[in-house]
């Protein structure tokens, strides 16, 4: 919210001095975001038996361009469907180790339900909820290790703005926490982790209303 506080400031002034449409029932959105993905887990690698290693896997950061549709159920209330699909590299950390064992891509549609506060406003900030599921693919296994990473479901929480520009365009700022656990096994099981993802999605870019 503080992101979106701050790019709001940023135009709102100039906002003010051009029409603009404001949304409202049946308004459909269409945002095109730079959208930044970054895991919070690092979570241990243990042995099949459960035994420590003293290494962690840690999930890198990416940027990547994103597509959100968001549909107004009523003046108020929206339903928002997101898609884009970013690169990571897994690493196994521990102490004198840093090494790459996977770089895999995910998929992490993303669909919320919407409260938006003031949709007539230039400046409109809204709250949702949603669900999400994590979809691994085209991994690529790295110095000699074999990683498999289960998909699944997990649950978003959002915040953002909206930031009414001249006629149907719009400046948006997006903030999701995903909440998301997976399995993943290294060489056939013979080592596991129980990966806390738990990414930070945050999300700038801008938007058109049809």
């Amino acid at each position: 919210m503080a992101l979106a506080a701050v790019a709001a400031l940023g135009v709102c002034g100039a906002a003010q001095a051009q029409d603009y449409q404001p949304k409202a029932k049946g308004s459909l959105i269409l945002n095109v975001r730079a959208t930044g993905v970054s895991p919070a887990g690092d979570d241990p690698i243990v042995t099949a038996a459960g035994a420590a290693s003293g290494l962690k896997a840690h999930v890198e950061d990416d940027i990547m361009p994103t597509l959100g549709l968001t549909y107004f159920l009523t003046d108020n209330i929206a339903v928002e469907a997101i898609a884009g699909t970013t690169q990571h590299e897994v690493r196994a950390q521990g102490p004198g180790v840093d090494v790459a064992v996977h770089e895999t891509w995910v998929l992490p549609p993303v669909v919320s339900l919407q409260y938006h506060f003031a949709p007539q406003a230039k400046v409109s900030p809204y709250v949702g909820a949603g669900v999400n599921y994590m979809i691994f693919y085209s991994g690529e296994n790295k110095n000699g290790f074999d990683v498999d990473i289960d998909d699944g479901f997990g649950l978003a929480l959002q915040a953002g703005v909206d930031v009414a520009l001249k006629d149907r365009w719009q400046l948006n700022v997006d903030v999701k926490k995903v909440f998301f656990e997976t399995d993943a096994s290294v060489n056939g099981g013979a080592m596991k982790s129980e990966v806390t993802l738990d990414p930070w999605v945050i999300s700038a870019g801008i938007g058109y209303r049809f």
